[in-house]
This record gives structure tokens, C-alpha cells and sequence, in this order.
């Protein structure tokens, strides 16, 4: 009797099987996607002929992004038990998967080094390239190159920042701050004392790497929240100064003809003494383009050899242990000040030269270009591709940058989402999905597996659950 009543007890009765609870919780996802799209999605604003509002309705596009939500709750739910239960069966066999996780860092590390890296560098080099084969033109390939000089640009914001996020573990929300000082140094210089972009070049980041310092010393004490909220203040402040200083910047209408980059003194004009007059070449307008292509792309490479050397230096051991503990850096002796300082500055610094041909590529600035979201995107570049991993910052960048423009030229997105549908339009959206995803399916980033700074001896794999970044 005993037995039977076991068999047949409520709680084994009333427990639902994975399928069913994730269905479950599938339709109550959808359910809360219905009730935030109906004042939201549902209906679009248009200007009807007598100039009255009209309200268009969207049903299609509501429906199918409940499915979306329903469907992606469901894989979540499944995806969950299913590493569950693989964590029971590593309990159960623990000193077997012990053996398998040793070895498979070191598998990944073979393949970034040996695939991902030259892949991912070969093809940044030859894009222009192979845009113009593609395009037939290298003038049909303008909108592709200008696409590879953005994307370019916040990898290289990316790498900045990850000096202070990635190692330094500093959660820095007003990294745009350090991206509009460089952009104003050049602006300003130029236009006013006819000062070339060479020269203005490392004006901008040093006075970039100058306020990283200033914002360094106010947060010395500060960590986590605290921190960010204090960083998100000052890139608001220095908007803010932009503004508001008419008679340096200019304010809200900001600053225009900037001079444009030369090929070392070179002008790209048409006649003698220009670029194509010198190298014996037909004039095109794209010969300055491709210019500023491989100038970005030269800037970012600079930042990434200059990273992974000092991160090799005690400087940038100093910058990975206090991102683990900071009262254990100070145990030993490390002057947790000047580590924070130097991490502050180093990632300003850069982020200054990345302002600095921001102004020489538009030959305009102004506040409205360095706003909280651009240093949300930054940090989500970061976060995203694995704080303190450059391969997955550049990654990241490709994805998060180019993703949205690359949609639009795919017809499927009109047939799902209608006609008028733009992958810009939703890029917040994008993003917040994008983290979502990232939080639940990698949590520690794309790539989350680095090799560590210095070996002594032999290399030896770390546990994900012993460092904030993953393998070590």
C-alpha cells in the first residue's frame, strides 16, 4: 500500500514534464510581449490628406513578435534543463570532465589562433578589395567601405575601453566623454590655428588621456554602481560643456569644414601636386576614402598591439588582479591609485584618437554626435564579444555595427515584417535583445576563453568559475 501510495503521490502526479512547463512559460511570455506591443506596435501614427492623425494598424507585426517571444522562451526553458542535467552528469562523473575542461582551452586558443585571428586581419586588410570586386566598381563600393571605416572605428573604441572594463574590471559609462574630447581637439585646432591632422593627432590623445586622469582621481574609492553612476555624470558633463560653451564650440551648431586628412602632406584634389597627380594615377574621390579605410585600420591595430604588450607588462598584471580583488592587490604591495590611473588614461587616450579621425571622417562635430547611447554601444561591444578578449571585441563590433545595415539588404526581414520595415528604426531593440541572448546563452561574452598574460613553466587551463572573464 505504502508503495502504491508513493507511485501515485500528488507531488510525482502534479510535476509537469520540461515540454510542458516551457510551453507554459512560452505563453506567458507572449502574452507579456501582446500587452507591451499594443500601446507601442500596434498602431503607427500617420498624417492622413486633411492632416489629421491616423492610426494604422499592425497586426501581422504584433503577432509574429508574440511567436518570436513564445518561441524564444520555450528554447530558453529547454536549454536550461538541459544544462542541468548536464551539471548532474558532471557531478556524477567530475574528475572525467575535470580532464575534458583542461583540454578544451586549449583547442579553442589552436582555432583563434590559427584560423580566427588570420581570417578575421586578411579580410579587414583586402576589403576594400573585395568590395570592389564585388561591387564592380570601386566607386559602387562606397557604402560598403564606409561600412568597414564605422565598424573599424568602434573596434578600436572597443579595445579603448576594454583596457579599463575588460582589465582593469572599471565600469567606465562615460567612455564617449574621452571620443568627444579628441574629436574637439582636432575640430578646434584645425580650423583655428591651421594645424594638420598629424600633427593634431596625438594633441588629441594626450589631452584625451589628460581628462581621463581627471576623472580617474574623484572615483579612486569607488567601485561597481558607484562608479558607473559617477562616469555616466561626467560624459553628461562634458555634453553638456559642448553645449553650452557658444563661444568655444560653437553649442548646439557645432563645428564645420573641418580640414580634411592628407596623405602625408599630400592633398587628395584633382591637378598637380594632388594624390593622383603625384603617384602618376586617374583622379577618383574614393582614392581618400580608402585613405582613411587604412588610417582607421592602421589606429586600431596600434591600439591592439599596445594593449596585448602591456598587458604582458607588470602594469597590466597590476590591472588584471585588481579587477579580481583589489583588497588582495593592495596586500601585496600594489598602488591600486596609480593602477587606476593609468588604466583611466591609457583607455581615454585612445579614445581620443578614435575622436580625433571621427572629426577629420565627417569634416563635422557637434554635442549631438557624443550622447549616452554612444557609449552604451561601446560597452556593449565590450561586454558582448568577452570583457578582456580583443579578438571578441572586434567580433562583437562586426556584429553589433554592421548587423542592423546588413539586414536591410536582406528581402526576407520586408516579407516577415512588412514593406516599410528598417532594421535601423528598431536598433534599440536590437540591442536589448542581443544582450538578452548573450546573457543567457554565453554569459561571459563570445569569446569567453583568453591565454593568460604570462605562463610560468608550462600553460595551464583555469577554470571559467575562478575568473570574471571565463578560461584563463
Amino acid at each position: 500500500m505504502t508503495a502504491y501510495h508513493n507511485a501515485v503521490s500528488p507531488t510525482a502526479t502534479a510535476r509537469p514534464s520540461a515540454l510542458v512547463q516551457a510551453l507554459r512559460e512560452g505563453a506567458v511570455a507572449a502574452l507579456v510581449m501582446l500587452g507591451l506591443s499594443f500601446p507601442i506596435l500596434l498602431f503607427r501614427t500617420d498624417q492622413g490628406p486633411s492632416l489629421q492623425l491616423v492610426l494604422t494598424p499592425r497586426v501581422g507585426l504584433v503577432a509574429t513578435l508574440c511567436a518570436i517571444a513564445f518561441a524564444a522562451r520555450v528554447l530558453v526553458h529547454l536549454n536550461a534543463v538541459r544544462r542541468e542535467r548536464a551539471a548532474a552528469a558532471r557531478a556524477a562523473n567530475a574528475r572525467t570532465v575535470a580532464k575534458g575542461a583542461e583540454a578544451a582551452p586549449g583547442a579553442v586558443a589552436r582555432i583563434m589562433g590559427t584560423i580566427g585571428v588570420p581570417l578575421f586581419l586578411g579580410m579587414a586588410i583586402t576589403f576594400p578589395l573585395l568590395a570592389s570586386l564585388a561591387a564592380g566598381s570601386l566607386n559602387g563600393a562606397r557604402y560598403w567601405i564606409d561600412l568597414g571605416i564605422l565598424i573599424l572605428t568602434y573596434v578600436m573604441l572597443g579595445w579603448g575601453l576594454n583596457i579599463v572594463v575588460g582589465l582593469a574590471g572599471l565600469l567606465d559609462l562615460g567612455y564617449v566623454a574621452f571620443y568627444a574630447v579628441g574629436a574637439y581637439t582636432y575640430a578646434l585646432l584645425s580650423t583655428t590655428f591651421g594645424l594638420s591632422f598629424w600633427i593634431c593627432l596625438p594633441v588629441a590623445g594626450v589631452l584625451a588621456a589628460f581628462w581621463g586622469i581627471i576623472l580617474g582621481f574623484p572615483v579612486l574609492r569607488l567601485r561597481g554602481d558607484y562608479l558607473a553612476i559617477v562616469t555616466l555624470a561626467f560624459g553628461e558633463i562634458i555634453r553638456l560643456v559642448l553645449i553650452n560653451w557658444v563661444e568655444l564650440t560653437n553649442g548646439g551648431a557645432g563645428i564645420s569644414s573641418i580640414p580634411r586628412a592628407t596623405f602625408f602632406g599630400i592633398p587628395f584634389e584633382r591637378g598637380e601636386g594632388g594624390f593622383a597627380a603625384t603617384f602618376g594615377l586617374p583622379f577618383n574621390a574614393m582614392h581618400r576614402i580608402v585613405f582613411l579605410y587604412y588610417l582607421i585600420l592602421v589606429l586600431a591595430l596600434v591600439t591592439n598591439a599596445v594593449t596585448m604588450r602591456l598587458r604582458r607588462l607588470p602594469i597590466g598584471r597590476a590591472w588584471e588582479a585588481l579587477r579580481e580583488d583589489e583588497i588582495a592587490c593592495r596586500s601585496l604591495g600594489i598602488n591600486t591609485r596609480n593602477t587606476k590611473l593609468t588604466a583611466f588614461s591609457i583607455g581615454a587616450g585612445f579614445g581620443g584618437f578614435a575622436g580625433a579621425f571621427f572629426a577629420v571622417r565627417q569634416g563635422f562635430v557637434s554635442p549631438e554626435s557624443f550622447n549616452f547611447l554612444e557609449s552604451a554601444i561601446i560597452l556593449s561591444v565590450v561586454v558582448l564579444g568577452g570583457m578582456g578578449s580583443q579578438f571578441g571585441v572586434a567580433i562583437a563590433a562586426v556584429v553589433m555595427v554592421g548587423g542592423p545595415e546588413l539586414l536591410r539588404h536582406l528581402t526576407f526581414t520586408k516579407a516577415i515584417f512588412g514593406a516599410d520595415f528598417d532594421p535601423n528604426d528598431y536598433r534599440l531593440l536590437i540591442f536589448g535583445l542581443a544582450m538578452v541572448v548573450m546573457m543567457v546563452w554565453r554569459p561571459r561574452g563570445l569569446i569567453a576563453h583568453r591565454d593568460p598574460s604570462i605562463v610560468l613553466k608550462e600553460r595551464k587551463a583555469i577554470s571559467g568559475s575562478l575568473v570574471k572573464e571565463g578560461n584563463g
